[in-house]
């Protein structure tokens, strides 16, 4: 049986299902869940992603890759949207950009839906402005934990941070080592406030993780501590 090598731009089979969630304050966000093709999901991710304002959205390459790769390779649920005010390729999302503050209905409705379909397990992952979300609104969702790509510490406050020490969920940042706006020194800092979070730094990686090698040290991270009878996820895919 053929191989086929994981590569940037491979798209191995999932269902995909489009999606329209519905916030609390009657927006409609569009999102697309990935699932596993022929099995039930071990775990769920609901992607927060980078600042619209800068070009963030649900297809960021981060985000595409994980539902391209994740749902085949892992065993994952994939759950991205584009919070309100958001373009895409997949489409826009009703509402303007507020800044953090109303992107919190955002999440909520995600982990609504996620909930909803009883999907397992269910985590955030926030990268650059999507970190700012998890971290904010986190500690209030019925979820497992959040990991962090590329934490800014723009919009988080000291005292949404140590609302996680309220709680016993996971969390978990990578902290790249040429971030444009938190190296590991000050982000070893500025977490102190948590007295139970795991920071990885990544040597020689950037805040916007450019090159396949940055992309799967991303994805085996999320999978490490989703999917750990996945890990690490292979350099090869068997049909």
């Amino acid at each position: 049986m053929n191989q086929i090598e994981i590569r940037s731009s491979i798209e191995l089979p999932s269902k995909r299902i489009p999606l329209e969630l519905k916030t609390s304050d009657n927006l409609t966000l569009i999102g697309e869940l990935a699932l596993p093709f022929d099995k039930t999901p071990v775990a769920t991710l609901v992607m927060l992603h980078p600042l619209p304002t800068a070009g963030g959205f649900m297809d960021s390459h981060i985000y595409r890759k994980a539902a391209n790769r994740l749902p085949a390779l892992a065993d994952l649920a994939i759950l991205r949207f584009n919070t309100r005010g958001t373009t895409s390729p997949h489409g826009t999302s009703e509402g303007v950009f507020d800044g953090g503050v109303l992107e919190r209905l955002d999440v909520e409705a995600a982990v609504a839906y996620a909930h909803s379909e009883k999907l397992p397990n269910i985590w955030l992952v926030g990268w650059s402005f999507g970190t700012e979300l998890a971290l904010k609104y986190g500690p209030d969702l019925d979820v497992l934990g959040a990991i962090l790509l590329s934490p800014p510490l723009h919009r988080t406050s000291v005292d949404e941070l140590e609302r996680w020490n309220l709680t016993d969920k996971s969390l978990i940042a990578l902290i790249p080592e040429l971030d444009d706006y938190l190296k590991p020194d000050e982000a070893a800092t500025r977490f102190l406030v948590i007295k139970s979070i795991e920071l990885i730094n990544v040597l020689d990686a950037k805040h916007l993780w450019v090159g396949e090698s940055a992309t799967k040290r991303v994805l085996d991270e999320i999978v490490k501590v989703t999917s750990p009878d996945s890990y690490p996820l292979p350099d090869f895919y068997t049909p």
